[in-house]
């Protein structure tokens, strides 16, 4: 299949793929907007920047009446950003079909949602406490929902939602289409498909290698109180057009998005002590090009779908494998090229030892030195820590790396 045509979809669709650019379909694509359109639950696993927001988003924008006033569709999201980011998709997709969209999640007023239901909305796409409130309120119809996605499911898992998305559950017909589009599988996302869905069909999208071949990934040794300096030095080597910065702490964000700042200038900053409108105004400016390097943590990360980003920089070294492979998705998206950096610390190298464990794809080393570094050894003999300083043994110290030179390798 090269071309969304032979997809059958509405010529209005097909106008709106044509208008945002979009050429041939990616694969989860290609694997489930069958299925979607024949009415079958779907349960997927697809890494960020794969294109499954227009997997789900082209079936519902094909088979929703746009003549009637009723809420039909029901995507939930667990983030402000991606609940935004959806909705925009929505609409640059369904543009000339009619369909009306609406976005509801915290942080703004609630009388700009009851505004937006009062004029009747074909799709609501929404994070879960925001909706529940709604429901509560009898603000919010669900009786006509024929079509329900979870999108990012194993996010809205480890953020607590659960409960609230069974609770939403119990508020559609039973008689609806159920999609479940997450990048991992834990075991109660499994246990949600089968309480709620009927016979799904699973899809799979590189479950084994959550890693992107259009990416090239770096890392460098350094220590905690260099780690500045070194970033300094990529930005100014590698001068990317856009970059984001993932950090593992709000306060570590805030003091890092200002000291750039001082340094770079374009800066902005993205992290949960932001009202909404910070946020959105950091986003706006970030996507406009008036910003060209973001600072986020991974909880407002995980949102995040920028076109096309140059470079990602982990400044921290995330404690979850997982979470790494999410960040540096935020560059080589749908396609595209990108660089990642990671700067690991004597106290992270554990974690990136789980890191590079799990992907098939070399992570290179920056420096030469940096590659002197084993970690599959350097966890394998790693101590166990117990009450008082912790002690290194002299196979540890084998592995220590030298942080102080400063040779590049490309």
């Amino acid at each position: 299949m090269s071309k969304f045509q032979e997809l059958a979809l509405d010529p209005r669709i097909l106008r709106g793929l044509d208008a945002v650019g979009y050429v041939a379909p990616f694969p989860i694509q290609e694997k489930a907007i069958g299925p979607l359109m024949r009415g079958i639950d779907v349960v997927a696993q697809a890494k960020s920047g794969t294109g499954k927001t227009a997997a789900y988003a082209l079936p519902l924008l094909q088979r929703i009446s746009v003549q009637s006033r009723s809420v039909q569709g029901l995507i939930l999201a667990p983030t402000r950003e991606l609940a935004a980011q959806i909705a925009e998709e929505f609409k640059r997709l369904g543009r000339f079909t009619g369909a009306k969209v609406t976005a509801i999640y915290g942080g703004h007023s609630i009388n700009t949602d009851f505004q937006a239901l009062s004029h009747g909305v074909h799709v609501v796409v929404g994070t879960p406490g925001r909706l529940i409130d709604h429901l509560r309120r009898n603000t919010l119809d669900l009786d006509s929902v024929r079509y329900v996605v979870l999108d990012e499911a194993d996010t809205m898992l480890d953020m607590g939602f659960i409960e609230d998305v069974e609770l939403i559950l119990k508020h559609c017909p039973k008689e609806r289409q159920l999609s479940l589009f997450s990048a991992t599988m834990p075991e109660p996302i499994i246990q949600l498909s089968n309480k709620y869905m009927n016979h799904p069909q699973t899809i799979l999208v590189d479950l084994d290698e959550p890693s992107v071949d259009t990416l090239d990934q770096y890392y460098t040794i350094v220590e905690d109180d260099e780690k500045f300096a070194v970033l300094s030095e990529i930005l100014n080597k590698q001068k990317p057009d856009s970059t984001i910065i993932f950090c593992a702490t709000r306060n570590g964000t805030r003091r890092l998005s200002r000291e750039l700042e001082r340094r770079f200038e374009r800066v902005v900053a993205l992290h949960g002590d932001l009202s909404q409108h910070q946020r959105d105004h950091s986003m706006d400016l970030f996507r406009s090009g008036h910003a060209d390097m973001l600072v986020a943590t991974d909880v407002a990360g995980r949102g995040i779908d920028i076109r096309q980003v140059d470079c990602v920089i982990n400044y921290n070294v995330p404690k979850h494998p997982l979470l790494y492979f999410h960040r540096v998705g935020r560059t080589a998206r749908a396609g595209g090229s990108g660089q990642s950096f990671t700067l690991v610390s004597r106290r992270e190298l554990r974690d990136f030892g789980r890191i590079q464990n799990l992907t098939k794809v070399r992570i290179k080393p920056l420096k030469p030195q940096d590659e002197s570094v084993h970690f599959t050894a350097f966890q394998q003999h790693d101590t166990v820590r117990t009450e008082g300083p912790r002690r290194t043994t002299s196979r540890q110290r084998r592995f220590q790396p030298n942080f102080r030179k400063r040779r590049w390798s490309h």
